[in-house]
């Protein structure tokens, strides 16, 4: 198919990456121009603007940072036009950016009042999934949008769901990284306590995995630098999700718990947690990188 990818940045490289790979026709278009000559290495064509690369496109596929982004690609903003009134034909718009459910159906319903299909795809898996072509997709919308992007989305990733209306991708997106932010949080927090007990956190770490503990971090994302090979942690928490990102995240589930009147304190909790390691200069640094907040005053 020719697909038009918008957005390059540690999830959207690689994923454009795999549509390439699974023989897509891809133009592809971001800020910068690093991102863009990499996957030009890859075998895509570079887009001069966004609206060049979603030119004659069946699919526009947009990864982004939040959601002022996306309200600004798709509906334009000082003064400029948005991509929606500069679409030729109605292309399938898939936006996989973790955004507000109310950026998101914003959006949607500016895109239905043209005609076009938009779904909301927020992704999990992390940088290793959208390189492996692992991701989850959550995604929001009509049954028949989802059908169409179904087998784009398995061209990047292994489990597709199709959560809802439009908005709905975002809901449960939100809700799995305030449980993520919780977990993370909480495995930096027992593994700080036991290695500050003479335990040694490699050995500790494979306790607990094979325990009541056990949890997504551990598996596979241990926090603690040198016990996992190949883990931000062991990468001086360099790539990966940013801490700035999941504070983001938890900042959107304590909105969207706020206007439900919803119940969220440890979600909250994890929000400061990480909201203060970001405002102690880590906010460009993995998000496993909380582990730091628990061993200040320490020699790494």
């Amino acid at each position: 198919m020719k697909i038009a990818f918008i957005g390059l940045g540690n999830m959207g490289a690689p994923m454009a990456t795999n549509l390439v790979k699974a023989g897509h026709d891809v133009r592809v278009f971001d800020l910068v121009e690093g991102a863009v000559e990499a996957l030009e290495a890859e075998g895509a064509s570079r887009g001069a603007s966004a609206e060049a690369a979603a030119r004659g496109a069946e699919v526009v596929i947009s990864m982004l940072p939040a959601g002022a982004h996306v309200r600004g690609l798709y509906l334009g903003r000082d003064g400029e036009t948005g991509l929606f009134d500069a679409l030729e034909g109605k292309p399938l718009i898939i936006d996989a950016s973790t955004i507000s459910p109310e950026d998101a159906r914003f959006v949607g319903a500016a895109a239905a009042e043209r005609g076009l299909t938009y779904l909301d795809a927020p992704v999990s898996g992390g940088v290793g999934g959208a390189k492996a072509g692992t991701l989850t997709f959550i995604v929001g919308g009509a049954e028949a949008g989802f059908a169409q992007a179904k087998p784009v989305l398995e061209d990047m990733g292994k489990n597709i769901f199709h959560a809802g209306e439009v908005g709905a991708g975002q809901v449960a997106k939100i809700c799995n990284n305030m449980l993520l932010g919780i977990l993370m949080s909480g495995t930096a927090e027992a593994l700080a306590l036991g290695v500050k007990n003479g335990l040694d956190p490699a050995v500790l770490s494979e306790i607990m995995k094979q325990s009541s503990g056990g949890n997504w971090a551990l598996n596979v994302y241990n926090p603690w630098p040198g016990v996992m090979e190949g883990s931000a942690a062991s990468r001086d928490y360099q790539g990966g999700f940013l801490t700035d990102l999941m504070a983001k995240d938890l900042g959107l589930a304590w909105e969207l718990a706020l206007g439900s009147k919803a119940t969220v304190p440890m979600g909250s909790q994890a929000r400061n947690l990480f909201a203060l390691h970001s405002a102690q200069g880590n906010g460009q640094l993995d998000f496993s990188s909380i582990q730091k907040l628990y061993r200040a005053g320490e020699d790494d």
